[in-house]
């Protein structure tokens, strides 16, 4: 047990009932899983309010409470004490009730629109070859070193953040690469941790339904560097035109990477193929499994974080040339039909865009690209009809199908998406709300040679429709569809 006060260490209260000496169990933000002599944070949601649930929290035993304001009843014998901002208090206590574990240890964070999952994910990969222990929080999964705990968010809330920090501490992890998603910044789930440094990918349109515009969410992914220390690094695409943008308040040590413009680190593409592609990268060649020129500058971030980390700059090279694809990133399978499958995560315009791109310049030309593609339900509007107009102008035939329609009408998410078709590409589309069904048509479509891509749900293994979620997984039914065409 803990003295509440110790964990109330750098919160700034603005009202306090009752003492804060007291010995305190456990720390929670969701009433349901509050026990004898825990504290409960209410937290402001956008759907639900923590405030309403302080009595049921209350009844099942917690002995103190952290709101935004203060009940109209006060229970004797429950310590309550008032603050501005839930989030923020909830990331700092998370932080001192693990033991502050993001000190421990050389934590890196990742941001951007796309290509956070690729650079998190093969950073843990190339420092495990390279002989430390790792950590890993990210869409895909949190790792602790060799053991993997499953994970909901792009940045998880701040007691599990901070919950496997701590495991990570007790593994003698040396390194940690995270995802630092807009949500997780806005929402504050990353107060109170110590940044090593942090990695700007690049910065396209997503995420407008939460943060209303563009200025808003640039500024938000923005508030990571500016609160970098001295002693941290900040490193940022500069081939983003709010690459720059990231640096203009950081106190950190800056460094800048790029394919096109001058740079700290640079990198040219001197051969683009289905296998694989070979990079010059400040002066040395690499050849590298992923492809396309989104994961030119994905591999550039990687050399360019392991280069300011330490590592030695060949030997970084040499472990770069045997990583692996990402699940669900340019994630490909080939049938002895020779039709070749492409699932990936791009679900915004521009990662569409990049992948589509990525696509031509490997194509001879004389084969038809079908593309399959969705948008999230309860996400942003805008981007569908930009999404329809890229599926359709960049692919000789598309199939708009259901992503995670959520709380939506698929019909009506996928009649979003048909506004963007220009009336010379409407005889492209066509329109198929059951996505199984949907990858099931493609592959029908598609000829010898051809080229399959589903886009927008990468490595997600499920589909979720009216609050339930049913398995799913797009390479699975690819494969498994074109296995059975072969036979």
């Amino acid at each position: 047990m803990k003295l509440l006060k110790d964990i109330l260490f750098g919160v700034g209260l603005t009202a306090v009932s009752g003492s804060t000496n007291v010995l305190m169990n456990n720390l929670c933000f969701d009433s349901r899983n509050v026990g004898l002599d825990d504290v409960f944070v209410a937290i402001k949601g956008t759907l639900m309010d923590g405030h309403d649930y302080i009595g049921k929290a209350i009844d099942a035993g917690a002995i103190g409470i952290l709101c935004e304001k203060m009940p109209e009843q006060l229970v004797n014998g429950v310590t309550y004490v008032e603050v501005d901002n839930g989030n923020r208090a909830l990331a700092i206590m998370a932080s001192n009730f693990y033991g502050n574990p993001s000190r421990n240890l050389k934590l890196v964070g990742i941001t951007g629109t796309n290509g956070k999952t690729t650079v998190s994910s093969l950073l843990y990969q190339l420092f495990k070859k390279a002989g430390f222990k790792v950590g890993l929080i990210s869409t895909i999964k949190i790792m602790v070193d060799e053991q993997e705990y499953a994970t909901s968010h792009t940045t998880p809330d701040a007691l599990t953040i901070n919950k496997h920090l701590r495991l990570m501490n007790e593994e003698g992890v040396e390194y940690c690469f995270m995802e630092v998603s807009s949500h997780g910044i806005h929402q504050k789930r990353t107060e109170g941790l110590v940044f090593e440094g942090a990695v700007f990918t690049n910065l396209t349109h997503d995420h407008l339904d939460y943060h209303k515009t563009f200025a808003e969410y640039r500024d938000t992914k923005k508030s990571l560097f500016d609160n970098l220390s001295k002693k941290a690094f900040a490193l940022t695409n500069v081939d983003d035109k709010n690459g720059l943008v990231m640096l203009q308040n950081t106190k950190a040590r800056k460094y800048t990477y790029a394919l096109r413009s001058y740079a700290d680190y640079r990198a040219q593409i001197l051969e683009n193929q289905f296998d694989g592609q070979l990079l010059k990268i400040n002066g040395d060649e690499l050849w590298t499994k992923l492809i396309g020129h989104f994961n030119a500058y994905n591999i550039l971030a990687i050399y360019a974080t392991a280069d300011v980390l330490g590592l030695e700059k060949l030997e970084t090279l040499r472990l770069l040339s045997g990583l692996e694809n990402v699940d669900g990133r340019f994630q490909y399978y080939i049938s002895k039909d020779k039709i070749t499958a492409i699932v990936d995560y791009a679900h915004t315009p521009d990662a569409l865009k990049n992948v589509l791109e990525t696509i031509g310049t490997l194509r001879t030309g004389n084969e038809n690209v079908i593309t399959v593609v969705g948008c999230g339900g309860d996400r942003d509007k805008s981007k569908r009809p930009v999404m329809g107009n890229i599926a359709s102008q960049m692919s000789d035939r598309a199939i708009f199908t259901s992503d995670n329609p959520r709380s939506e009408s698929p019909s009506v998410i996928i009649e979003e998406m048909e506004v963007g078709v220009e009336p010379q590409n409407v005889k492209k589309v066509l329109s198929i709300e059951n996505r199984k069904q949907a990858i099931k048509t493609a592959c029908q479509m598609a000829m010898a040679k051809d080229i399959i891509l589903i886009a927008g749900k990468g490595h997600e293994s499920y589909q979720e429709t009216k609050g339930k979620r049913v398995d799913f997984d797009d390479f699975k039914i690819v494969r498994e569809v074109l296995k059975s065409m072969d036979k």
